[in-house]
């Protein structure tokens, strides 16, 4: 079994209103030092699959459908095997 960890980020450019909110409420929460905040989700997909090149394309695929908009989002995969 494999494990894929797909981080999904706004590209460079694309208003980030998570992230100026987040940083807002840091700001009156008296964290003054924050001057930046990036959202981003995280995905752990577990899959049955041993051949990490296979898992690769094929978690590609699935950011390609469904889990990313080319668009706005950029990602990375990263293929593990699970203990």
């Amino acid at each position: 079994m494999l494990k894929a960890k797909v981080v999904i980020k706004l590209k460079k450019g694309v208003v980030d209103p998570e992230g100026k909110n987040v940083k807002k409420a840091l700001h009156l929460l008296h964290f003054k030092e924050v001057e930046e905040v990036k959202s981003a989700k995280l995905f752990e997909i577990f899959l049955d699959e041993n051949d990490k090149e296979k898992a690769l394309k094929r978690v590609e695929e699935m950011c390609k459908k469904l889990l990313a908009n080319p668009v706005i989002n950029e990602y990375a995969i990263e293929i593990e095997n699970v203990e």
